[in-house]
């Protein structure tokens, strides 16, 4: 009998990895990169400065999220059972959740500085964190 692996925390996986793979790209890219995906002036000046923290900061950004991919894979039974992966995912689910509610203060607030970016960011994270948890309810008795 063939294999089944939990498809949301697949695609929970694949989000997780186009998001550290765009961190690796933003850096390669360069200083206009930074201003587009929403890393804000100061980061894309530093850039264009030749200063070193904005690539380390955003490789470190990337290592996370490709870490939250493996852990998804784990869960989803791709791979081998990573250390504390029920309270792991649990934790990322709720990062992406948070990240993604944080656009509701913002929208509510009379002269708000929402952007585009934050409200498309903010959408996106809430989408990843609804893969996290519907393949993470689907696991849990296994986990």
């Amino acid at each position: 009998m063939p294999a089944r692996y939990n498809a949301a925390l697949m695609l929970a996986a694949g989000l997780s990895a186009t998001a550290a793979l765009l961190h690796v790209a933003i850096i390669f890219k360069g200083a206009s990169w930074y201003r587009f995906f929403g890393a804000g002036e100061r980061m894309a000046r530093a850039v264009e400065q030749g200063r070193w923290y904005p690539a380390i900061v955003t490789a470190a950004i990337a290592l996370v999220l490709a870490t939250w991919s493996a852990y998804a894979l784990s869960g989803a039974g791709v791979i081998g059972v990573a250390p504390l992966l029920k309270p792991a995912l649990c934790a990322i689910t709720l990062v992406y959740l948070l990240r993604g509610l944080v656009v509701i203060p913002v929208l509510v607030m009379p002269r708000s500085k929402a952007t585009m970016f934050g409200l498309w960011s903010s959408v996106i994270c809430l989408g990843f964190a609804s893969a996290y948890l519907i393949g993470l309810v689907q696991v849990w008795a296994r986990l």
